[in-house]
């Protein structure tokens, strides 16, 4: 068991699931692989599905320079976003379960606007970079930091852009991504995705 103290006790003991539950309930969309060979084939199936197209920005973060773009005949075009491209892929550093959020460095490599400005957001997250909460957060960000210096920014991403209207009723997309899709890269128990959605009532 995951020992989750202070912060609010977890969705479910495994923290891959707990941490897929919440991005649910934050009306997140999931995937689930094993290496980051299928993490692109799940990315080209998910932009195909949405935009019968295989294009996407990624920033130049080491990370994503790395993926394995060609054997999914992905074609990312590495910088920040420019009007009229609606998806975008990060890397996470971190991944929350307590929260479902994910760390973003941003600066140079990866422009901030690619987090805030596509209409669909994807982010990778490693499973062995899942904490429990933001107390162990911090902690891992600290240590990050005296390894390679500070960042420009970081962002902390919990959902899809949202806001209200007049009546209350919550908008999505109106500031920020409309979607936002979270991979998860790694080794995971082989109900995870299945767990998660029912944690979620999804």
């Amino acid at each position: 068991a995951v020992d989750s103290a202070p912060g609010a006790p977890l969705p479910s003991s495994d923290l891959a699931t707990a941490f897929l539950a919440n991005v649910l309930k934050n009306k997140g969309t999931i995937d689930c692989v094993a290496n980051r060979s299928l993490a692109v084939k799940a990315l080209a199936d998910y932009i195909y599905r949405h935009f019968r197209s295989h294009r996407l920005v990624a920033g130049n973060d080491a990370n994503l320079a790395a993926m394995p773009w060609r054997e999914a005949g992905v074609l990312p075009r590495f910088g920040t976003i420019e009007p009229g491209e609606p998806v975008t892929v990060s890397y996470a550093l971190l991944g929350i379960a307590e929260t479902g959020a994910t760390v973003l460095r941003t600066g140079k490599a990866n422009p901030a606007a690619n987090n805030l400005l596509g209409e669909h957001h994807i982010v990778l997250v490693d499973s062995a970079r899942l904490v429990a909460n933001m107390e162990q957060a911090w902690a891992g960000l600290r240590q990050e930091m005296d390894r390679g210096g500070r960042p420009r920014g970081l962002n902390f991403i919990a959902g899809p852009s949202s806001t209200a209207d007049i009546e209350g009723q919550l908008v999505y997309g109106a500031h920020g991504p409309r979607h936002w899709h979270v991979v998860l890269v790694g080794d995971t128990p082989p109900t995870v995705l299945e767990d998660a959605r029912r944690l979620a009532g999804a």
